[in-house]
């Protein structure tokens, strides 16, 4: 039992509801409704980030193991061994491109299919090398984000032309991958990763660990709250620049939760003590609250029980499956 425990931690089993998303709601803005083609983008989508996430635990294993929190890792424990995660690596390589042929049987290979068939191969590459080598190069957050951006416009290609909403999201799955590696990453690994020589925007920056005294350079706030400013800017971009309709309670409802989400990012960008059960915490809800921005903001344009199945769904999921595991609520092992 402990095994399976170990494999479903390494294959982030309870954030896969979540993870998967990426992919659906690229294939919702272009007006998809097949359950059984969502249901295969939603897949490929889940298997791209645990590939990612695997990846990155293989190659920060040695990194991992100088973090107390960290040492009960699948691989930093020895519960699960770098070759068997190599293997697994390998699998879900393939079993995405068996879906991928699974869900374009039949169906002619279009332009669109052919770029998303790129995007998804570029973004393997630019993740792969933010995994193996990113902690040597300044600036790697945006290869990641890049790729996650890639991921979800795989969703929409892969059925035909993408959207104005496409587009908007397309940069906010941007922004958010950037802020969760640049700025929430950066902050939660500063007390360890100056000890291998680890080189990122946080750091460089001047964002430092002193025994339990936190402290964030101005710069590096404004950089971590531009970034969500901007996202709360996109948000709205639809309704306010290209006239798509809207109910008003649906904008009070996103205004009230980005104001909410921005507040978070304040009192995460402002601490000054390194207590690091606490910013797993504020980066656990952050994570959800900014997962349920996007469904808000779709409502008029795939309806209200699509999209409040897409914000439940994910946290439904973690709730269910964490706690099996042996995991606290909204603190993820990062």
């Amino acid at each position: 039992m402990k095994k399976v425990a170990a494999y479903a931690k390494l294959l982030r089993l309870p954030g896969i509801g979540a993870l998967g998303t990426t992919t659906l709601i690229g294939a919702l803005t272009v007006g998809v409704t097949d359950l059984v083609d969502l249901s295969i983008v939603f897949l490929v989508g889940s298997l791209s980030a645990v590939f990612g996430f695997l990846l990155n635990d293989y190659a920060d294993v040695e990194l991992d193991n100088l973090v107390d929190d960290l040492k009960k890792k699948p691989l930093v424990s020895g519960d699960v061994s770098k070759r068997s995660a190599l293997m697994i690596g390998i699998f879900l390589i393939l079993l995405t491109f068996f879906l991928i042929s699974l869900l374009y049987y039949e169906k002619p290979l279009d332009t669109y299919k052919f770029i998303a068939i790129n995007c998804i191969i570029l973004a393997g590459i630019l993740g792969s090398v933010y995994d193996l080598f990113g902690k040597r190069i300044i600036g790697s957050d945006f290869l990641v984000s890049i790729s996650m951006s890639f991921v979800f416009l795989f969703g929409a290609l892969s059925f035909g032309q993408p959207t104005v909403i496409t587009w908007i999201i397309f940069i906010l799955t941007f922004n958010q991958a950037l802020h969760m590696n640049a700025v929430e990453g950066g902050i939660k690994d500063a007390d360890h990763d100056y000890k291998m020589g680890v080189t990122n925007i946080a750091l460089s920056s001047g964002v430092k660990v002193d025994g339990n005294a936190l402290f964030i350079p101005p710069t590096f706030k404004a950089f971590g709250f531009g970034i969500r400013l901007c996202s709360a800017v996109l948000l709205f971009t639809p309704f306010v620049f290209f006239g798509y309709d809207y109910y008003l309670w649906q904008i009070i409802l996103l205004a009230v939760l980005t104001f909410i989400l921005l507040v978070l990012s304040v009192k995460f960008l402002t601490m000054k003590i390194f207590d690091r059960s606490k910013i797993r915490k504020l980066i656990g809800i952050q994570s959800f609250l900014r997962y349920s921005l996007v469904p808000i903001m779709l409502i008029p344009i795939i309806d209200i029980l699509p999209s409040v199945i897409l914000i439940f769904f994910p946290i439904v999921w973690y709730i269910v499956f964490t706690p099996l595991l042996g995991e606290e609520l909204f603190k993820p092992r990062m």
